[in-house]
C-alpha cells in the first residue's frame, strides 16, 4: 500500500466513522484491491459492508444490476456501467456509498477505442455519482495501483463534499 493510498483510505475510514456512513465496493479491473486497502484500516468493520468483485458481465448484472442495455450499448468499461455499479452495490449490500472499477489494466485486452489503460471509476450514493476517466497505460500493477488511488480520492470528494452540504 503506498503512503498516498493510506493516507485517503485513512482520511475516508476517519469520514465515515465520525458520520456513521457505510461503504461498499463494486470491482472489476482492480479485482478486490480497493476492499483490500479499506479493510486494511483497523476499525473497517464498523463501517465497509463488503464488495463484489464482478470481472465477468453477468456477475455485473445478476449481482449489481447493471442493465445488459448499458452493457451492450456502452460495454463493461464505460462511464455508464460504473454508475450502474456504485448504485446497485448501494441497493444490493444496503450502504450508504459505493465505489466502483471497471477498465483494461492490460497488458492485453485493449481495442483502438478503449485501448489499455483506459479505467472508468465512480464513486457516490443514491443521490450523487461522481466519475474519472484513467487513459494512460503504464504497465497493469500501476494502472491497478492508479485506479485504486483515485477511486479513493473520488469517494473522499463525494464525502467531503456531502459533509460540507449538511
Amino acid at each position: 500500500m503506498s503512503v498516498e493510498t493510506k493516507t485517503l483510505s485513512k482520511q475516508i475510514s476517519e469520514i465515515f466513522w465520525r458520520e456513521n456512513f457505510t461503504l461498499a465496493t463494486a470491482e472489476s479491473c482492480t479485482a478486490g484491491n480497493v476492499a483490500a486497502i479499506i479493510t486494511a484500516i483497523p476499525g473497517s468493520s464498523r463501517f465497509y459492508k463488503g464488495g463484489v468483485v464482478a470481472y465477468s458481465d453477468e456477475v455485473k448484472q445478476n449481482l449489481l444490476h447493471v442493465k445488459g442495455d448499458t452493457l451492450s450499448t456502452h460495454g463493461a468499461v464505460s462511464e455508464e456501467t460504473v454508475v450502474e455499479m456504485v448504485k446497485g452495490s448501494i441497493e444490493v449490500l444496503g450502504a450508504d456509498f459505493a465505489m466502483a472499477t471497471s477498465g483494461i489494466a492490460g497488458p492485453s485486452g485493449g481495442t483502438q477505442e478503449k485501448p489499455v489503460g483506459t479505467i472508468w471509476l465512480a464513486a457516490g450514493n443514491k443521490d450523487k455519482v461522481i466519475t474519472a476517466k484513467l487513459t494512460e497505460d503504464e504497465g497493469r500493477e500501476k494502472n491497478i495501483q492508479n485506479a485504486v488511488k483515485g477511486v479513493l480520492q473520488l469517494l473522499l470528494d463525494v464525502c467531503q463534499n456531502k459533509e460540507n452540504e449538511q
